[in-house]
C-alpha cells in the first residue's frame, strides 16, 4: 500500500515537471527535435504539435493527460491497470527525454539554463523512477 502512494507522488511530481516543460517550451519556442531519427518540429507549429508530438522539453499533452487520469485512479484505490500505465509512461518518457536534442542539451554543462535544466532533470529522474516503480508495484499487487 505504501508503495502505491510513492508511485502516486512520483507521478504527480513528474506530471508537474512535464507541465513546466510544456510551458517553458511554448514560451521559448522549443519545438521537438529528435535528431537521432531526423524528426524535427517547427516553432510555427509548436502549439499544435505539443498536443500529439510533444515539445523539446516535455511529452505530448495527450500523454500527460493519460498520466493525470492514471495518477488520479491510483490515488483513488489500488489499480493494476493504472500502475501498469504509469510504469509504461515512465519508460516511454525516459526514452523521450534521452532522444530529444533539447532535453539532452539542457542536461549538458554547455546547455545549463536556470529554468530549463531543473525542469528536464526533474522530469527525467521522475520518469525513470516511474518506470522502475510501476512494474514493481504491479507485481506486488497481483
Amino acid at each position: 500500500m505504501a508503495s502505491r502512494w510513492v508511485l502516486v507522488a512520483v507521478s504527480a511530481a513528474q506530471l508537474a515537471a512535464g507541465a513546466a516543460g510544456q510551458v517553458i517550451a511554448l514560451s521559448e519556442g522549443r519545438a521537438f527535435d529528435i535528431d537521432v531519427l531526423g524528426f524535427r518540429g517547427s516553432p510555427a507549429r509548436l502549439g499544435r504539435d505539443s498536443w500529439l508530438l510533444g515539445t523539446g522539453l516535455s511529452a505530448p499533452v495527450l500523454m500527460l493527460s493519460v498520466q493525470a487520469v492514471a495518477t488520479i485512479r491510483l490515488a483513488a484505490g489500488s489499480s493494476r491497470g493504472a500502475t501498469r500505465v504509469l510504469g509504461s509512461l515512465g519508460a516511454l518518457m525516459t526514452c523521450g527525454y534521452l532522444i530529444e536534442k533539447e532535453a539532452r542539451g539542457a542536461l549538458s554543462p554547455a546547455g545549463w539554463n536556470p529554468t530549463t535544466t531543473p525542469a528536464v532533470a526533474a522530469g527525467l529522474t521522475l520518469a525513470v523512477t516511474m518506470a522502475v516503480l510501476g512494474p514493481r508495484q504491479a507485481s506486488s499487487s497481483s
